[in-house]
């Protein structure tokens, strides 16, 4: 028998823990391998040989992960070389793995992510290596092709749409309660900022305006709106992408900050503050003084206090079903989710290639988005609402939830 490698990418989220015990749990339930080994910070980490089994850690010890956020792994950013012009790192890693007799390696990501997997899987068949290479969907983004959803999206959705509902309530006290702001993450996508929609009492949208990155940002149709509705009733409640962009397709935040120079390893613009951009036009285009603001920060993928259970459990499904994807010889794939049904909902695995998910970008549908571009149909709402539900059984600890790391 052989063993395996399990190892997180990119951006952690609430549920990314659930997928990585979700490969343990299979793997040691079929015991198809002798021992499951985990890479510590990614292949930026397995290429400095940071290995550690999981086999060798008593299982009371770990199965809490699977209600814990962040990467218990660790992450990174690290883009590999291409092969044709350099395969140093590539003999490097498979040497590592031969080492460990390492027969299959889950990698669990984003779109760059299965970049890596497209890239290791093709080597793998070129120079006739015996190891299989699957990705493992994650990111709160929603972006990845090829796949209903993501799992880490529905975490964060519900913890939009409840911080909203909560941030509304306490704007909403004062005879002049002015306009609030909040800003959530998406570079390129509008799918978290789409989920303030959710956010409803007594059956009505408590948000007045959301705006996506795929509607371009124009000023003055912005100030109109926001004015107008002002005017109307006294206070304006707005949900904005950090990746709005203007006309020309320039981010917002770069274009009035001048922060361009601040890019990922992948070469991702990294963003922030447009929630301060739009306080600034509202406030000098003497709509209101009274404008607050709220950036949620990472808080978006690291929330397991008010995550979704539908969400955690599909982490882990997709986690187990790789394992069981990689007994039957698959590599070269990503596991993705396909909804069955909606109501009830129900979801099946299937795979996507990694070469159809790597470098791609799935955007929030145009015909999601309303006529006048700042709000979402009821169609974007029935997609997310079955994301966001149950609570899971988060252990506590003198009245906090109690999380597990791993000591590396």
């Amino acid at each position: 028998m052989a063993n395996c490698l399990v190892a997180q990418s990119g951006g952690p989220t609430a549920v990314i823990n659930a997928s990585f015990i979700g490969v343990l749990d299979e793997a040691l339930e079929n015991k198809v391998f002798d021992n499951v080994y985990a890479g510590i910070n990614g292949i930026e980490g397995i290429l400095q040989n940071k290995l550690i089994n999981l086999s060798q850690i008593p299982y009371s010890k770990l199965k809490n992960l699977k209600y814990t956020p962040s990467s218990a792994l660790g992450s990174c950013r690290y883009k590999m070389k291409n092969y044709n012009e350099d395969n140093s790192e590539y003999e490097k890693l498979f040497n590592i793995l031969k080492e460990h007799n390492i027969k299959a390696f889950f990698y669990i990501g984003g779109n760059d992510s299965m970049d890596t997997v497209r890239t290791l899987s093709e080597y793998t068949k070129l120079h006739n290596i015996d190891v299989l290479v699957l990705g493992i969907p994650k990111t709160i983004d929603n972006d990845l092709m090829e796949t209903d959803h993501s799992p880490g999206f529905g975490s964060a959705c519900k913890f939009i749409a409840t911080s909203i509902l909560e941030s509304y309530l306490d704007s909403s006290v004062y005879t002049n309660n002015g306009i609030f702001i909040v800003e959530t993450m998406g570079r390129d996508t509008g799918w978290l900022t789409a989920s303030a929609a959710l956010a409803k009492i007594d059956g009505k949208e408590v948000v007045d305006f959301i705006y996506l990155p795929e509607t371009p940002f124009i000023e003055e149709k912005f100030l109109d709106e926001v004015n107008e509705k002002f005017k109307e009733q006294n206070q304006v409640y707005i949900a904005a992408s950090e990746g709005l962009k203007n006309e020309n397709g320039e981010f917002l935040s770069i274009n009035i900050n001048n922060i361009s120079k601040f890019h990922d390893k992948f070469g991702h613009a990294q963003l922030g503050g447009v929630c301060n951009i739009l306080k600034s036009l509202i406030i000098q285009n003497g709509i209101s003084s009274r404008v607050k603001t709220l950036e949620l920060g990472v808080s978006q993928r690291a929330a397991m206090h008010c995550s979704s259970l539908t969400d955690i459990e599909e982490a882990y499904r997709v986690g187990r079903d790789a394992v069981k994807y990689a007994l039957q010889g698959k590599s070269g794939y990503m596991v993705a989710i396909k909804r069955i049904n909606n109501l009830p909902y129900s979801i099946e695995t299937t795979l996507a290639e990694a070469s159809k998910v790597a470098n791609r970008i799935k955007y929030f549908p145009n015909n999601w988005i309303n006529k006048d571009g700042n709000f979402v149909t009821s169609d974007a709402v029935e997609y997310m609402t079955p994301l966001i539900q149950g609570a899971p059984p988060i252990p506590t600890e003198n009245g906090l939830p109690l999380y597990t790391i791993l000591r590396r």
